[in-house]
């Protein structure tokens, strides 16, 4: 089964940080843009970051803007997400997804066609 997997996710306190990790299972996603989304409790699934396939381009949610960077390994075909300074709001589970039929980094949930399970991130204040 293709889709891609991610790690790292865990419990922190406020102010501390987390390195997601996302790694394919079953292909290779080392050619694709890729994103970052996360779905807290009774929410609706928001855009965290994106990257395109180069790396040379970024976008980021307002709301986390100068505390995650998101970043790849093309090598290793792996993306991560630094989180620094992190709030009880950052609390969700986060899911990392490849954009398998376009070249540039997009915001949009239904440009992407593989998505993980998610990993879980809980900030305690």
């Amino acid at each position: 089964q293709v889709q891609p997997v991610e790690s790292g996710g865990g419990l922190v306190q406020a102010g501390g940080s987390l390195t997601l990790s996302c790694a394919p299972s079953g292909r290779t996603f080392r050619n694709y843009p890729m994103g970052w989304f996360r779905q807290a409790p009774g929410k609706e699934r928001e855009f965290v970051a994106a990257i395109s396939w180069s790396g040379g381009t970024t976008y980021y949610a307002g709301s986390v803007k100068g505390r995650f960077t998101i970043s790849r390994d093309k090598a290793k075909s792996t993306v991560y997400l630094r989180m620094n300074s992190l709030k009880p709001e950052d609390t969700a589970v986060y899911y990392c997804a490849a954009a398998s039929t376009i070249v540039s980094a997009t915001t949009t949930p239904s440009e992407y066609d593989y998505w993980g399970q998610g990993t879980q991130v809980t900030v305690s204040s």
